[in-house]
């Protein structure tokens, strides 16, 4: 399930204005649980130059904080 399809199961099944709490909390779980995800992943794989992200396997391999995220989503099938 895609990030963007889990926000949306949620708010559809979580509308009700007096779980407003709650949803927020829900949320800020799935984005919590995506940011660590993704830490844990350029962690193992990159490291960063001060410019660009680079593979640990391939120093020519140089990819951009945003290039690096959608490598992850797609992935992950996020």
């Amino acid at each position: 399930m895609t990030l963007q399809e889990k926000f949306e199961s949620f708010a559809m099944d979580n509308h009700i204005e007096k779980y407003a709490e709650h949803n927020a909390k829900e949320c800020e779980k799935i984005a919590e649980d995506f940011a660590i995800g993704f830490a844990e992943w350029l962690r193992v794989d990159y490291y960063d130059n001060g410019d660009f992200w680079i593979a640990w396997n391939n120093d020519k391999e140089t990819k951009t904080s945003k290039e690096l995220l959608e490598i992850y989503k797609k992935e992950k099938g996020l």
